[in-house]
């Protein structure tokens, strides 16, 4: 393409913006509020997956053995345990060290440690830890076959449910995500449909001059990409500004609830909605386009 003819397309898609100004401050405003919107629920999306991780990272399996076990056996568990695949990390607790454990948390219900008359009853145990939280249940069944193990403890229901959640999140955000962007495509493809519909017939003068479709579709191409990029940046500036202040308040009331930091992820995620925004500015321009071109 020569530069000429590029600089012609320039002029005439900032001419058509400023032309139709109040059209275009409309399409502006529709694009930078749904992508606004997006973000939002992008946001959300992401710090539900991070929450969810952050609970599948705390999964571990309590591995208790026998009674009889000697000091031999015990090494020999925890070797074994360590060459399982996805086990991120093994540790030991001796009888002592849970009893221990117990009087800690039960310091405050004497009665129920001097039934127990100065015995001890506890196992010794090893608490493994995954890399993969899928591993918990294949794990548990292989560590249960060893003759040195009296049974195995990982809280089966609330993990299966654990794991019914996320992936209910992450497919559920994906979804959303997928419907709220076709959503935006078709509200900002009739915004600026009604552009087009504006200059309907200087497209059908054109086209019955010889104009070729590529020659009257690329103003209106660098049109849709403009009003992409302007609502695209406005949608960012706002969303980060949104996705701190919730973030500050979130940490200073619920300082235990994890949540993704502001950056890098606003980075990317504005990065990404700039993108969306021009693709779908281009592409509402050529769909809104298509009807006009038939002459």
């Amino acid at each position: 393409m020569k530069i000429r003819t590029m600089r012609y397309y320039m002029a005439e898609a900032i001419q058509s913006f400023w032309r139709n100004r109040f059209m275009s401050i409309a399409s502006i405003a529709t694009v930078a509020l749904s992508l606004f919107i997006l973000g939002i629920f992008l946001t959300l999306v992401a710090n539900l997956d991070y929450f969810a991780e952050n609970l599948e990272s705390q999964v571990e399996i309590t591995v208790y053995l026998k009674d009889d076990v000697t000091q031999k056996d015990i090494d020999s568990v925890g070797r074994r345990l360590s060459a399982l695949p996805d086990v991120k990390s093994v540790s030991f607790t001796d009888k002592d060290q849970a009893m221990d454990i117990l009087k800690d948390r039960m310091k405050d219900q004497p009665g129920i440690l001097d039934a127990l008359d100065g015995k001890n009853p506890l196992p010794s145990s090893y608490e493994v830890t995954f890399t993969e939280p899928e591993a918990v249940r294949r794990t548990a069944d292989i560590v249960a076959d060893y003759p040195e193990v009296e049974g195995t403890h990982y809280g089966q229901e609330i993990i299966e449910q654990l794991f019914q959640i996320t992936r209910i999140i992450r497919w559920g955000g994906i979804a959303l995500i997928i419907f709220l962007t076709l959503a935006m495509l078709f509200i900002i493809s009739n915004t600026i449909r009604l552009t087009v519909f504006a200059r309907r017939k200087e497209i059908a003068i054109m086209k019955y001059v010889g104009a070729t479709n590529w020659f009257i579709r690329w103003p209106f191409l660098l049109e849709g990409l403009l009003l992409g990029f302007i609502g695209g940046v406005l949608a960012d500036l706002a969303l980060c500004q949104f996705y701190g202040f919730v973030v500050t308040a979130v940490h200073q009331s619920l300082a235990f609830l994890p949540m993704v930091s502001v950056y890098p992820f606003m980075y990317r995620t504005a990065a990404i909605l700039l993108v969306i925004s021009m693709i779908i500015g281009a592409l509402g321009s050529t769909i809104s386009l298509k009807r006009y071109m038939k002459v």
